[in-house]
């Protein structure tokens, strides 16, 4: 099991976030390392009430609602996923990043390169700071957190 706090972020959770993402590239790994001998491994990211989110603070209208919302996610929700992906019938299906938020189930990305620049003779700083933000910014990750990724109400 990963965490969306480390696949799109949280405040105050640096040593969570790391260890979530540790857990992703570890499983990547395994795949990778076992699919000679039909080892499959795969992430999952599940939203669920537990007890270690249970202390979320509840005290504006829109907290007690979105609290309420998070209580509706149980984590019998993330069993179908989790049984599916340790069967036969999710064979080949191995090295994948899921994630289940109530009766929705998400396949993430993994990092890729999605841009490149190039100079034939070379960088410098000052070439990189020419260059850099017109070529790459557009296509930077906005600093987001799960409630920013996931703006719609869990279905």
């Amino acid at each position: 099991m990963t965490s969306t706090s480390a696949l799109v972020g949280n405040f105050g959770q640096a040593n969570y976030m790391a260890a979530k993402f540790g857990i992703v590239g570890l499983s990547r790994a395994i795949a990778l390392d076992m699919q000679r001998f039909n080892v499959r491994s795969n992430c999952i990211a599940p939203f669920a009430w537990t007890r270690m989110i249970d202390s979320i603070p509840a005290e504006t209208p829109e907290e007690k609602v979105r609290v309420a919302r998070f209580q509706e996610m149980t984590p019998e929700k993330i069993a179908p996923l989790t049984v599916y992906l340790a069967s036969d019938r999710a064979q080949g299906i191995t090295g994948q990043i899921f994630g289940v938020r109530s009766n929705e189930i998400f396949l993430f990305n993994q990092p890729r390169v999605i841009r490149t620049i190039h100079r034939s003779d070379g960088w410098t700083p000052e070439k990189i700071d020419q260059q850099v933000r017109g070529a790459l910014a557009p296509s930077f990750t906005p600093l987001e957190r799960s409630s920013d990724v996931f703006s719609w109400d869990p279905v």
